[in-house]
Order: structure tokens, then C-alpha cells, then sequence
């Protein structure tokens, strides 16, 4: 079995005649890796991410729903504040002469405290759906490269032998690395 490793490993160091040569070494040629990975990452990860985002999808609903009741009681205290606004100003009516500058001042201090509260309302809507989202995004990330890594993992356990799978590991281990460095 050495040998036939050692054989496979030496065909890809054969020098090229010009500019041209092959590379034989399979772990070294990235289409191959790439569709390893791909696959691997489709086979795997298509399902858990249908799961997660259905999930995600129902708590953002349920989160656009309960912003939406919120709403429709803002829009109830607004309703109650136009009522008492009409009874403000009928009020106002009645003691013009003594307090009109009061009553006016009154009046836009109610419009403008329901219409920050409307206002306050529909940003906490959307920073909740925002959040979700990318709450949403990054744990479907950590999971799909995890079950990658397990299905890559699986692959090379079953078919490196034990010197190959080794000098795998160990070439792989700077290889991490540096993705790690890069990422962080």
C-alpha cells in the first residue's frame, strides 16, 4: 500500500517537458476539491437550511404579526387621543377668553408624543426583522459549514489510507490557518 501511495505522489512530481504537465496528486487539484466540497455542502446542508429557514421564516412572520398588532394599537391610541383632541377642542370653545394659548399647546403635545410613539413603534419593527435576519443568516452559516466539515471528514476517512490521511491533515492544518487569520 506504501508503495502505491508513494507511486501516486511521485507521478506528481514529474518535471514538465516546456510549460505543460499534469498533476496527478487528486488532493491537490482544487476543481476536484471544489466539487467535493460543493457536493458535499448540497448534499448535506440542503435540507438543514430548508429546516432553518422555515424556522427563521415563522419567527420573522410571527415577529411581523405581533408588530402589526402593536401597530393596530398604536393606531387605536391615536384614534383615542383624535377623540380626545375633539373633546379638547370642544372644551376649547368654551373657555376661549381664559385659555386658549393652553389648550392649543395641549394639542400638539398629544400629536406629537402619539407620532413618536408611531414612529418608535415601526423602528422596533423593522430593527426585529433585521436582527432575525441576520441572527437567521449566521446560524445557517455555522451550520452548513459544520456539516460540511463533518461530510469532508467522513470522505477523507474512508477513503486516505493511514500515511496519507496524515500527510493530509497536517497539510490541511496550515491551510485552516491561514483561512482563519484571513477571516479574522
Amino acid at each position: 500500500m506504501k508503495n502505491l501511495t508513494d507511486s501516486f505522489v511521485y507521478l506528481g512530481h514529474w518535471p514538465s517537458a516546456g510549460s505543460f504537465g499534469f498533476n496527478t496528486d487528486i488532493l491537490a487539484t482544487n476543481p476536484i476539491n471544489l466539487s467535493v466540497v460543493f457536493g458535499v455542502l448540497i448534499f448535506f446542508g440542503k435540507g438543514v437550511l430548508n429546516d432553518l429557514l422555515d424556522n427563521r421564516k415563522q419567527r420573522i412572520l410571527n415577529t411581523i404579526r405581533n408588530s402589526e398588532e402593536l401597530r393596530e394599537g398604536a393606531i387605536q391610541q391615536l384614534e383615542n387621543a383624535r377623540a380626545r383632541l375633539r373633546k379638547v377642542e370642544t372644551e376649547a370653545d368654551q373657555f376661549r377668553v381664559n385659555g386658549y394659548s393652553e389648550i392649543e399647546r395641549e394639542k400638539l403635545n398629544l400629536i406629537n408624543s402619539t407620532y413618536k410613539t408611531l414612529k418608535q413603534l415601526e423602528n422596533y419593527k423593522n430593527e426585529t426583522i433585521l436582527f432575525e435576519q441576520q441572527r437567521t443568516i449566521n446560524q445557517v452559516r455555522e451550520r452548513v459549514f459544520q456539516q460540511a466539515l463533518q461530510g469532508a471528514i467522513g470522505t477523507l476517512n474512508s477513503c486516505l489510507s493511514h500515511e496519507l490521511h496524515l500527510r493530509t491533515i497536517n497539510a490541511n492544518i496550515g491551510m485552516f490557518g491561514t483561512m482563519k487569520e484571513i477571516t479574522d
